[in-house]
């Protein structure tokens, strides 16, 4: 597993003030269906994009202020941060090619 699992204590470190790549946040949670089946899908994209671009998730069950501050309303939600900023968002049930495109169109 090289996707980095967030919580309160690592968030700003691992997203907010990371400068050197594009940080791809999967927010997620374990009753989503939806969410379950993405899940295999962000393992294979945390090994393959490794150095290149950093992929996390976030349980919005176990860290809801940040989902609520994030202003997430539907998941499985995929949000790019460059810089430390958001980019981008992707909600719903993607493929990992479209989700490379996502990647690639907003970094």
């Amino acid at each position: 597993m090289s996707y980095i699992e967030l919580d309160s204590m690592n968030f700003a470190d691992e997203v907010t003030k990371e400068k050197e790549m594009p940080v791809l946040v999967d927010f997620w949670a374990p009753w989503c269906q939806p969410c379950l089946m993405l899940g295999p899908t962000i393992e294979e994209l945390a090994d393959e994009l490794d150095g290149d671009v950093k992929v996390c998730k976030l349980n919005c069950d176990e860290e809801n202020e940040y989902a609520v501050m994030m202003g997430i309303m539907s998941i499985p939600c995929l949000v790019l941060f460059v810089d430390g900023q958001e980019k981008e968002r992707l909600v719903g049930l993607h493929t990992k090619e479209e989700i490379i495109d996502f990647i690639n169109a907003n970094r």
